[in-house]
């Protein structure tokens, strides 16, 4: 059997695209002032991105699920699949971050927010696809 046949394309995309609504929730309402403090920048003042930005985003993110998808267990459920994500948003993703703001010294908040967002995000990924394996 072909690896890429348990790959669920439809779910890929809906885990993709939730990382969008996840990221105009986690830097909207939720932590767009604390963040913004932390960042040195101004929440009121906020810079708008051009497509290009968004466009990157999403295919940044469309490559992360796609990937996690590959090496999800054909087993997976959306519980196991969270299960998955969040290993791998704590032990992958934040501690990668947590190395770089360590050594360009931002804050312990910045990184909490900004490496919050990736574990929640892999969460869905792998709630997700878990849940259409």
């Amino acid at each position: 059997m072909n690896p890429f046949d348990s790959i669920n394309l439809w779910a890929v995309l809906v885990a993709a695209s939730s990382a969008f609504a996840l990221g105009g929730l986690w830097y909207g309402p939720l932590f767009l002032k604390p963040w913004a403090h932390a960042s040195g920048m101004d929440p009121a003042a906020a810079p708008s991105h051009p497509a290009r930005i968004f466009a990157l985003a999403f295919a940044c993110s469309l490559a992360a699920a796609a990937a996690f998808a590959f090496v999800l267990p054909p087993g997976a459920t959306a519980l196991t699949g969270s299960a998955a994500g969040a290993l791998v948003g704590v032990f992958f993703v934040a501690t990668s971050f947590g190395i770089n703001y360590a050594f360009s010294r931002r804050s312990l908040l910045l990184w909490l927010i900004d490496a919050g967002y990736h574990v929640v995000q892999f969460v869905l990924y792998g709630a997700i696809i878990g849940a259409w394996r």
